[in-house]
């Protein structure tokens, strides 16, 4: 029962977590329609996702079933790499969630789902190397269930021979099937053994689906069979808008129940009309990817909406700007081949667009569109600063590190002016370690990197009063002032205040601002070797020379006064104090609090994490000095699974060896 006319062109993303086997899925759907002569020709073909032996970033392919195209977008599993999948998923029309069938990885699968659910995108769960697996699917299918929303409603139930998996009962067609390593399964009778239980998981089937028809649990009530059309029209509609995933499982590397999986897609999948309206796209190309591709240039990989696209056509960017396609290019892993035009659906690579971005829409409708939701920007989790190993490669540096940030929404590119480095921030130490990586491969730039350094305060230890003056003869006019400040600290977060007191005209009007440059000047190095804050200055007092004082001479006074002033009272280091909110699985909650305090964190509270079965939500004051490598261990302690975001909240007084030590380093780095 095809929802959509024949010939459509459709697009799926394989989700899921690393090691579950979506690059391998999409590979065994290649290979089963005759788009690929054998495994391993599209998927993961870069040298970094090769070193690794996972996905890196997105991978793209096509293929043809039954008369359709199908566009699969194969997606990262880790959560350090996850920015490539913001904008792509979106714009597809089903997303297939694999997992392994280990109940102990269940969890594993709960930030897919999650975000599958925010975006609306439908799905369905494939259960991958279930050749491998040795538990009942019951009990996989019980461990699943709390991480997703929407029931989870098996397809297919499992036969077996032996211990392992030899084919499956398919629920809605009430058939059986034998796996045929090489070949497609073959349908058999379904054993006698098996008929009771066949009967009970197909009733259960449709007790799930019962739930959202107002018909079918009459039927159920009184006896009656309900048709097997009707039974796919709810299964059917009921994934399309979210109330179900189904659950259907195999193997891809041998190749088990992926022509099954295929042909539920087929008639299952919904049309390319409703992620457009997801997006808010009438006509034109919305931008999953944009990547630089060798002597190509830059490319803006992007799906087709409203009607099929000519090379050469015309855009109009969000920002207003007009731009033509400078080449049409049809997608088959790093494999490009130039096309006339493409069809509604279909994604395809645009040369030309330099300014294209990823969740961009180019629309050809002669007006701008944007984006009904953008996605959230991915906040960096660990930065490194960077330094060109040859002194010659800056500018290139500048342009190389660029391009990355341009293709990976997931990094960013900032200049410290205070600490005066160069920071390359991801979301993850592998991340940032992939980007460095490709710098060196792709654009032959050599990177040495330093820990960031932490933007340290100084403040007063007491108030002091301070009497300076500046007095400097060397012929002709010369330079005379004479100030008297009182320096007071202030509560933490106040800043710096500044007033003057000045009766009688000691120090002219005029000369007054120049008195608190001066004081500027002086408070951005204190005696410990860091910006100085929270205190207030007031002028009491001064004298001048009717022929050498000016507004240079006070300006240098100024600074004199509260440099002298801060060596007169002492000062105390501050460090920064950001306020962190920790997500974890709840099993791994106090493990993670440990890490936290292990760090002089302060454990603010502890609640479930809304919306999330299982999970917790952890407040915490950490230094910032602190955070440099905590994702690190964060998703150590959650099988990859923890996050946090950090947000300045005050500074708070560092004493001792840790005082000392941030001292050295302002010394040296001075």
């Amino acid at each position: 029962m095809a929802i959509q006319e024949k010939g459509s062109v459709r697009a799926l993303a394989l989700v899921g977590p690393t090691s579950a086997g979506k690059t391998a899925l999409m590979e065994a759907l290649l290979h089963a329609t005759g788009a690929a002569d054998r495994r391993g020709e599209v998927g993961d073909t870069s040298p970094e996702a090769k070193a690794r032996g996972h996905s890196v970033e997105l991978n793209l392919a096509g293929f043809e079933f039954m008369g359709d195209r199908y566009v699969v977008v194969d997606c990262p599993g880790s959560l350090e790499f996850c920015a490539e999948l913001d904008a792509a998923v979106p714009a597809v029309d089903l997303a297939v969630v694999v997992a392994e069938p280990d109940p102990a990885k269940a969890v594993l699968l709960q930030p897919t789902l999650r975000e599958l659910e925010r975006l609306g995108v439908p799905h369905a769960l494939f259960i991958n190397k279930m050749d491998h697996a040795r538990g009942s699917l019951q009990e996989l299918l019980d461990a699943l269930a709390p991480v997703s929303s929407a029931p989870l409603v098996a397809r297919q139930i499992p036969t077996w021979e032996g211990e392992k998996v030899s084919g499956f009962i398919d629920l809605a067609l009430e058939r059986c099937f034998v796996y045929r390593p090489g070949e497609p399964s073959q349908q058999v009778e379904i054993p006698g053994e098996l008929r009771e239980a066949e009967a009970e998981a197909r009733f259960h089937m449709l007790e799930q689906i019962a739930d959202f028809d107002d018909e079918l649990p009459e039927q159920l009530l009184s006896d009656v069979t309900p048709s097997r059309d009707a039974v796919f029209a709810d299964l059917v509609r009921e994934m399309n808008e979210g109330l179900i995933v189904p659950v259907f499982f195999g193997s891809a590397q041998n190749g088990f129940g992926v022509r099954r999986l295929l042909k539920a897609l087929r008639h299952e999948t919904p049309p390319s009309l409703r992620a457009a309206e997801r997006i808010g796209i009438s006509s034109g190309a919305y931008v999953l990817k944009a990547a630089y591709a060798g002597q190509s240039g830059k490319m803006a990989y992007a799906r087709v909406f409203g009607g099929k696209l000519a090379d050469g056509a015309e855009f109009v960017l969000p920002d207003g700007q007009k731009r033509r396609a400078g080449g049409l290019f049809l997608v088959q892993g790093a494999a490009l081949k130039k096309i006339s035009e493409a069809p509604v659906g279909d994604v395809c690579a645009i040369g030309k667009v330099e300014e294209a971005v990823a969740g961009q829409i180019l629309s050809t409708t002669g007006q701008p569109q944007s984006v009904a939701a953008a996605a959230r920007p991915r906040r960096p989790l660990f930065a490194v600063a960077l330094v060109a190993k040859n002194r010659n490669d800056d500018v290139r540096l500048s342009s190389a590190i660029g391009k990355l940030v341009e293709e990976d929404p997931g990094l960013s590119l900032t200049h410290d002016p205070e600490t005066r480095q160069i920071l390359l921030a991801g979301q993850g130490e592998g991340h940032v370690r992939l980007a460095l990586e490709r710098l060196k491969r792709r654009f032959g730039v050599e990177i040495d990197t330093q820990h960031p350094r932490t933007a340290y305060r100084e403040t007063l230890r007491q108030a002091v009063t301070q009497r300076s003056r500046h007095k400097k003869q060397s012929g002709g006019h010369g330079q005379f002032a004479d100030v008297t400040v009182e320096v007071k600290p202030l509560p933490r977060g106040s800043g710096f205040v500044f007033q003057s007191k000045i009766v009688g005209g000691a120090v002219p009007k005029q000369w007054v601002p120049a008195v608190e440059d001066g004081v500027r000047d002086g408070l951005a190095k204190g005696p410990l070797g860091f910006p100085v804050t929270d205190l207030e200055v007031t002028l009491i007092d001064g004298q001048t020379h009717s022929v050498d004082s000016s507004e240079m001479a006070f300006r240098t006074v100024g600074r004199m006064a509260i440099e002298e002033a801060l060596r007169a009272s002492g000062t105390i280091l501050l460090e920064p104090i950001e306020k962190l909110v920790v997500y974890s699985p709840s099993p791994a909650a106090s493990n993670v609090t440990s890490a936290l305090t292990a760090r002089r964190g302060q454990i603010l509270g502890l609640s479930p994490r809304e919306d999330w079965r299982g999970w917790e939500r952890i407040e915490a004051y950490l230094p910032q000095s602190e955070r440099q490598d905590l994702i690190a261990e964060l998703r150590g302690l959650t099988q990859g699974l923890g996050a946090f975001e950090a947000d300045f909240d005050h500074m708070s007084e560092l004493h001792g060896r840790l005082a000392e030590e941030a001292g050295k380093l302002a010394r040296e780095g001075a």
